[in-house]
């Protein structure tokens, strides 16, 4: 299949992710299976994907890759995670545009969205849901592996999966360095990476790295906006759970009434909870960050790394930023 048609097909299924209301059924039923897919994060996956797949970011995506209907058509399983809607959509589609076909075992936490849109693809792109096969079953007959999930889980795939063609990912988190000179609408757009799907994403800002002496007055002026995410019933729980453990744990803590500030080396911070780590040079600070990119999915920062996010872009991917910097298009189109 030429880039030519393939950008048609693709521009098609952005058509699809742009139409509302033939979501808002599947949409209901989804956050009724998972309270954590509120409308808003819902919608916010939705349009983000109909924005994604514009024709200029889809040909800029094509236009880095050779591609050809392969040889030999694989059966590729993908085995998805479920913690943001829609997370493992972007493997689906590079398999279509790779020309091979998809087992997928879908997360317990996401088991509609990705069966609706395969079956809207049977009018719009046939042979695209042919090629897709959704199994709860043991997958036995396949001849290569994306899985995405935990380390624990990601030790099980390496022992099941390890002979076969894979990409296996584990956890990761996603970072911001600060600098002190950051502007009030820096600060605001960096509260949509932290506060989106409410942190729940390996793209979501779970640290701060900080300047030593930093005043945190600023940035809580600027999050105030997000301060009705405590009226979230679930979140509010997190909240009141992991303040009161640290607590009586007698940890010092900074917070506002719906986010809560711990210094912590670690990267991995739990829900209503952002860790934050105080540097006092930027050099060894950008060693830290390159030593742990196992670690980290995304850094948030301005002038720091030459692959660092704006402000406020981190849940906004491009279709050709892949997951832990593995390019699966590239990996997939080899296979063939």
């Amino acid at each position: 299949m030429t880039n030519s048609e393939l950008t048609k097909k693709l521009i098609l299924l952005g058509e699809l992710f742009n139409d509302a209301e033939r979501f808002s059924a599947i949409f209901a039923q989804a956050e009724q299976q998972n309270s954590w897919f509120t409308q808003h994060n819902l919608t916010f996956a939705r349009t983000t994907w109909a924005t994604t797949l514009s024709e200029a970011n889809i040909k800029r995506w094509l236009s880095a890759y050779k591609l050809s209907k392969p040889q030999n058509v694989r059966k590729i399983l993908l085995i998805m995670a479920g913690n943001i809607p829609l997370v493992g959509f972007h493997d689906l589609l590079c398999v279509w545009v790779s020309g091979h076909k998809a087992v997928v075992k879908l997360s317990s936490e996401d088991k509609l969205l990705l069966p609706f849109i395969v079956e809207q693809l049977k009018d719009l792109i046939p042979e695209w849901a042919e090629a897709v096969t959704f199994s709860d079953e043991k997958v036995t007959n396949f001849d290569a592996v994306i899985a995405t999930g935990s380390n624990n889980t990601a030790r099980y795939f390496e022992y099941y999966f390890g002979k076969k063609p894979h990409i296996i990912r584990k956890n990761r988190n996603s970072v911001a360095v600060l600098t002190g000179k950051e502007t009030q609408e820096e600060l605001t757009a960096l509260g949509k990476d932290i506060f989106q799907y409410y942190g729940l994403g390996c793209r979501s800002i779970s640290k701060l790295f900080v300047p030593e002496n930093y005043s945190f007055d600023a940035f809580f002026q600027a999050i105030y906006a997000y301060r009705d995410i405590i009226n979230e019933q679930k979140y509010a729980n997190n909240y009141d759970y992991n303040k009161a453990v640290y607590l009586m744990s007698l940890y010092k803590l900074l917070e506002n009434g719906f986010l809560i500030l711990k210094e912590d080396k670690s990267y991995a911070s739990p829900i209503a909870t952002l860790f934050y780590e105080y540097y006092t040079d930027t050099e060894a600070l950008k060693k830290q960050l390159i030593t742990d990119t196992e670690q980290i999915q995304c850094v948030v920062a301005k002038g720091l790394l030459p692959d660092e996010i704006a402000f406020g872009n981190t849940q906004i991917p491009q279709l050709w930023e892949y997951a832990d910097n593995v390019d699966t298009l590239k990996f997939l189109s080899n296979l063939g």
